[in-house]
């Protein structure tokens, strides 16, 4: 008897979840200012390529997991066969990372590896779901002075970062799985606005 309550409650926590991303998912398709702030990005990134530019992704933790994959959808394919894309996830080198957190301090381990990459012109997109995190906002600090457009991906209230990218995309929740979701979800929607406008059939 305790075993069937124990899945009742574990079929209750899944019901739930999967509301609580619904519900986050439904404040973002009803959200016109985070659709044009994607559009915007994703034109930002398009205008960077077409100009010889690249995409910088770089966070932490799961953060640092959703930069290689957006970066792997660059270089190798979203939806469609097409040419590769330059883009880069940083932080994935462990040498470098232990080498720089090591001698600099772990809040350098993105900012130093920017320096030496980035270039004016690229765009850099830095994750995380506080907006708090010590190593995007150096990074993000770095891209600036190199004349790098710059991007955040956040939580609900933006942290510090709203007021250091040039464009900071909020999503409107405290959890950081519900944020997560909708970040991957932001970063595929881009990743389709690239290719269509790059290998046509945009509309």
């Amino acid at each position: 008897m305790r075993e069937t309550g124990n899945v009742a409650f574990l079929h209750h926590l899944v019901r739930d979840r999967i509301r609580r991303s619904l519900d986050a998912k439904q404040k973002l398709l009803l959200d016109v200012s985070f659709h044009n702030l994607t559009v915007h990005v994703a034109l930002r990134i398009v205008d960077s390529l077409r100009s010889g530019g690249k995409v910088l992704f770089f966070g932490n933790g799961g953060s640092a997991a959703d930069a290689q994959h957006l970066a792997a959808e660059f270089t190798g394919r979203y939806l469609r066969e097409r040419p590769t894309l330059p883009a880069v996830a940083l932080g994935v080198n462990p040498s470098s990372v232990t080498a720089i957190g090591n001698d600099y301090g772990f809040d350098l381990v993105f900012a130093r590896e920017l320096d030496a990459l980035g270039k004016p012109g690229d765009v850099a997109v830095g994750i995380s779901t506080s907006g708090n995190s010590r190593n995007v906002i150096r990074a993000l600090e770095i891209a600036k002075s190199k004349s790098i457009y710059t991007v955040a991906l956040t939580g609900a209230s933006g942290g510090s970062l709203r007021n250091i990218a040039d464009s900071t995309i909020c999503v409107p929740s405290e959890e950081t799985p519900r944020i997560q979701e909708c970040h991957i979800l932001t970063g595929h929607i881009i990743c389709e606005i690239v290719e269509q406008m790059l290998c046509g059939d945009a509309s």
